[in-house]
């Protein structure tokens, strides 16, 4: 979402969604909720130009980014020495987080100022790791936010939210208005913190199954439930759930679509 225009020489590229962080007092209030504690192991997705990566490196000492540009991964290179940051070239979307917890033997705290044309695939990305995170802190567009935290019944709830909150506590921080960057995104942001649920809070038998249920449920939002989870239950397996078959998807809460996945996955065997 960004719009033509350059910080420090450097030209936004489109492709990689990049709105550069420049206001000093969002970028010290981002900092102060993020509250960087020495030796801890933190992971920044889309450092930029480092507006962040600074402050961030003075708090713990040694910082670990994501970067997929070049020209800006040569930028921290010049900036920072190995000591203060170690630099991990590609795309989020592929990157292993799992495998970079293992490898340094803790749980990761997770931070970035999210593209926004990357933001929903990403999420659904780390979600898969959550048993390897302490907690995550970004800055997404505002919408995609109300859509992480909604509760059911909202025009807001939906595939994200169910997903999300599943495996996290969710809570918005604030907001952070387009002139905090440049270039000025078309806008507003919200600073959210995800906090991984233990693993006895989620109790889906087969989290595969409890997906596909879900993602059924909203595929097409204006049906009920009767036709969109048909594949997964008749009239007398929603009899047996105790959920109306003429609410739509957007009606249950996360406790209920993980009561309909391991209704599937016993008495149903889907």
């Amino acid at each position: 979402m960004s719009d033509a225009g350059g910080v420090d020489g450097h030209v936004a590229r489109r492709r990689f969604g990049q709105n550069f962080l420049s206001d000093p007092n969002t970028i010290a209030r981002i900092v102060s909720a993020i509250r960087p504690q020495a030796d801890e192991i933190m992971v920044e997705i889309g450092p930029g130009l480092g507006a962040l990566t600074a402050p961030l490196i003075g708090g713990l000492g040694h910082l670990h980014v994501v970067e997929i540009d070049r020209d800006l991964i040569a930028r921290l290179h010049e900036r920072f020495d190995a000591a203060q940051l170690t630099v991990h070239e590609g795309d989020a979307l592929k990157f292993d987080f799992a495998a970079l917890a293992g490898a340094l033997g803790a749980n990761l705290r997770v931070v970035g100022n999210l593209p926004y044309n990357i933001s929903t695939p990403l999420l659904f990305h780390l979600a898969g790791v959550a048993d390897h995170l302490r907690d995550m802190i970004f800055m997404l567009q505002k919408e995609v936010v109300a859509r992480m935290a909604a509760a059911p019944g909202t025009a807001e709830y939906g595939r994200l939210s169910v997903m999300l909150q599943y495996r996290f506590r969710i809570g918005r921080l604030f907001d952070v208005p387009p002139g905090a960057f440049r270039p000025a995104p078309k806008v507003t942001s919200s600073i959210v913190r995800l906090l991984p649920l233990p693993p006895e809070a989620r109790r889906a038998k087969d989290e595969a199954v409890f997906g596909r249920v879900v993602a059924a449920a909203f595929g097409q939002r204006r049906k009920t439930l009767r036709n969109t989870l048909r594949a997964f239950l008749d009239e007398d397996d929603f009899a047996a759930l105790m959920l109306d078959p003429g609410l739509r998807g957007e009606r249950l809460a996360v406790a209920d679509y993980v009561a309909i996945a391991n209704y599937c996955c016993g008495s149903r065997q889907r």
